[in-house]
């Protein structure tokens, strides 16, 4: 499934751990983030973490105000800051919820969010299909399986496997459905994870398929980030917080633990540790072949470095870990015909960044070295890799061409890939969805802005595709049209972005415009169908623009690195650069034109407002980071030092003072009115970035708006109708500020 359906990407922190253990069945959410780490829950620990921090704590000051003065704001559920939270809610919903345009959009989302004509993306295993499925009536959703033949026709008989409405009433709790990891072959035991209000810290406890139940005296862990992995029917690998002295700095685990079935949590048997600098470490069980697995460990110095060990056994027991030979910016991705796939993030054996590889699995279990290694892609300057997955008897992989995506097929021959592009429709994204290395049935999908998705069937062994669902046209599509530009940015780098417009909008510079972007984490923003976005603002008249931006994937690893750390105002030139250049195509102007970003594009939109407050007249921030010299210190805010830099040494530090967005609001400036979002549970980033960033504007004078939902996490939504709420909320504010004038 494409990560952005055409939303706000909230992705930030997400790849830490690596689960290669059954099937992983996830919310639309968390297609991202199917592996991650573990941490204790941030609400708890909250008032310790501003004790411990205040003393390291870079002081500076703005307008009389020094960053102590808004410490109580970092107290996710302290009285003082709940009370301001309220205040400033208060005053945004009163405001945005009296709008009559507000209640139609709300009401427009919710159809669309509840609508039972949504695709129902599966995951295939054992010959039935899985899906986890949100509506009006099951709005925490339920987990629900069919038959292949019966999910292909127009009414699938689909049988409820777990109801989490039901799960919260009878427990009193607020779950969230955060995955579930299922043990093959007969796919019947698994691991489900859930999480209070929609953290990212979960519960995981083992159901039983057959009997529609959890299992009594089973498997299951207290509140953490990171959860289990299956080894066998009886032995799981445990990657929580075992208690102190068992988490990193940036809060998730560094020790991993065999854990027997039968036996209390606490008798379990340490098999990896990493070191609490890192950013995570653990152990995961990888099936290579049916009946034969092994274990791995890893550990992660960095957001993006990352050895890989082997742990073999012997005499029954697993014994001293082996390094795998290869760059700590390589990934392990994918076993396929005996060859361990590998994604290169920097130039290693003779091959370079960007390339896909493989080498012989049995000659590293024989001898612990690499020998040959075999190209199986080499993605030009224009290309990237999209994603790709394993079946039975083919690679699929989706590669896109300045951003514009296709899909192919690989096959091995001893020591040597060959491909060949498979027919799906151009012009738009095509993704990998679920495949299964045991299977020949894959899915995939294709959408373009204004093209609905398609899901597909397609057989690795024969070759035949079929359509299996489609989305509705949510919006009138015919009048519209998607177009792509290049804008210059200061260093003369071309930066793709695309316009989605009326084909009858006039370039005279009124049109009221958004500009979408992120930027980092080297996640791409392909080209995708939102029904919301349609039908909430184009069809509205607005115009809708995606900023590929350096930072992200969209040409591959180099295009990230161009922004890491230090380099970082080359993201914010190249936004800026796609900004200037609508104005000066005439589709929009600076009162007209408004920006949006979440998480590390909230970074972004801080960024933008504080550097350029006379390009933009509107700017939505969600759950972002703001202050960037005490981020480290937060939550999970220490695993994004490779990503932004470390506020503690002088040369990274000189430069994150330089743009933390926090720091450097001016009393005399002309800001632009700004619409801070985030969520009291989100612990991935702490939402005392938006608090204390929007108090710093008020101790100043400056407008702002702020709406912090009380659940949610980092989606800041817990349910359709809150997303549906948040969505009204957003568009409102948009038509005020860009179409009316305000």
């Amino acid at each position: 499934m494409p990560i952005s359906k055409f939303k706000s990407v909230l992705l930030l922190g997400t790849a830490l751990v690596m689960s290669a253990c059954g099937q992983t069945e996830t919310s639309a959410e968390d297609m991202a983030a199917k592996a991650k780490g573990a941490a204790s829950s941030a609400s708890d620990k909250m008032s310790d973490t501003v004790k411990e921090t205040t003393t390291k704590m870079i002081n500076y000051t703005t307008a009389g105000q020094m960053d102590e003065d808004h410490l109580y704001l970092e107290e996710v559920l302290g009285d003082k800051a709940l009370d301001e939270v309220k205040a400033w809610n208060k005053r945004s919903l009163d405001r945005l919820m009296a709008d009559p345009r507000f209640e139609a959009m709300q009401a427009e989302a919710l159809e669309i969010l509840q609508s039972k004509d949504k695709i129902p993306y599966v995951s295939y295993r054992g010959g039935e299909v899985h899906n986890f499925w949100q509506d009006e009536t099951h709005v925490r959703g339920i987990w629900r399986k069919a038959s292949l033949e019966s999910y292909l026709t127009d009414s699938p008989d689909w049988e409820t496997v777990l109801d989490y409405d039901k799960l919260a009433k009878d427990e009193g709790k607020n779950w969230v459905y955060k995955g579930n990891d299922c043990l093959a072959p007969d796919y019947n035991k698994c691991l489900i994870r859930l999480s209070d209000g929609g953290k990212d810290a979960v519960v995981v406890r083992e159901f039983d398929v057959a009997s529609k139940s959890f299992v009594k005296g089973g498997f299951e862990t207290p509140e953490s980030k990171g959860g289990l992995s299956w080894v066998d029917e009886d032995t799981v690998i445990a990657g929580i917080d075992f208690g102190d002295g068992t988490m990193t700095d940036s809060g998730y685990p560094f020790i991993a633990k065999i854990w027997t079935r039968g036996t209390p949590l606490e008798s379990a048997k340490e098999i990896f540790r990493g070191k609490a600098s890192d950013v995570s470490a653990g152990a995961f069980s990888w099936e290579l072949e049916e009946g034969r697995k092994e274990v791995f460990g890893y550990s992660s110095s960095s957001f993006y470095d990352r050895e890989y060990f082997w742990i073999p056994k012997k005499d029954g027991d697993l014994s001293e870990p082996v390094k795998v030979p290869v760059s700590e910016k390589t990934r392990l991705n994918e076993y396929f015909k005996g060859q361990m796939v590998a994604q290169l993030n920097d130039d290693w054996g003779g091959y370079k960044t960007g390339d896909l590889v493989s080498f012989s699995a049995d000659d590293f279990f024989e001898n612990g070295t690499i020998d040959q290694v075999n190209l199986v892609f080499s993605p030009d300057k224009k290309s990237s890799i999209g994603g790709f997955g394993a079946t039975k008897s083919k690679l699929l992989m989706s590669i896109t061409k300045d951003v514009v995506g296709s899909a192919y097929a690989f096959d091995l021959d001893g020591s040597k890939w060959s491909s060949e592009k498979l027919d799906f429709p151009s012009g738009g994204t095509v993704s990998i969805g679920a495949t299964n290395d045991k299977e020949d049935v894959a899915f995939i999908s294709s959408e373009s802005f204004l093209t609905p998705d398609t899901l597909w069937t397609y057989s690795t062994e024969t070759g035949v595709k079929a359509k299996a669902k489609s989305l509705p046209d949510w919006f009138d599509a015919s009048s519209m049209v998607s177009e792509q530009f290049f804008a210059t940015s200061t260093d003369g780098t071309k930066v793709p972005y695309f316009v989605v417009r009326q084909k009858d909008t006039q370039m005279d510079g009124t049109n009221p415009t958004l500009l979408y972007g992120y930027g980092g984490f080297r996640i791409s923003l392909n080209p995708s169908y939102s029904a919301t976005r349609g039908k909430l603002w184009v069809e509205r008249g607005g115009v809708y623009v995606l900023a590929n931006i350096r930072g992200g994937g969209e040409y591959g690893p180099k295009w990230h690195a161009a922004g890491l750390k230090t380099e970082r105002q080359r993201i914010y030139d190249d936004f800026i650069s796609v900004g200037e250049d609508l104005v000066a195509k005439g589709i929009t102007a600076p009162k007209h034109l408004g920006i949006e970003g979440g998480s590390n594009g909230g970074l972004l939109m801080g960024v933008m407002f504080t550097q350029r407050p006379d390009l933009f007249n509107a700017v939505i921030c969600a759950v972002p980071l703001l202050d960037m010299m005490r981020y480290h210190t937060l939550l999970a805010g220490a695993s994004w030092m490779g990503e932004y830099g470390d506020p503690e040494d002088a040369v990274e530090g000189k430069f994150l003072r330089s743009i933390s967005p926090y720091h450097n609001i001016d009393p005399e400036a002309d800001y632009p009115e700004v619409f801070f979002i985030t969520s009291t549970k989100d612990d991935r980033v702490h939402p005392g970035h938006a608090r204390k960033t929007a108090k710093r504007m008020e101790d100043q004078g400056h407008d702002f708006l702020y709406y912090e939902n009380i659940d949610g996490g980092h989606s800041a939504a817990a349910n359709l109708k809150e997303t549906a709420k948040r969505l009204a909320l957003q568009h409102t504010y948009l038509m005020q500020k860009l179409k009316d004038g305000e």
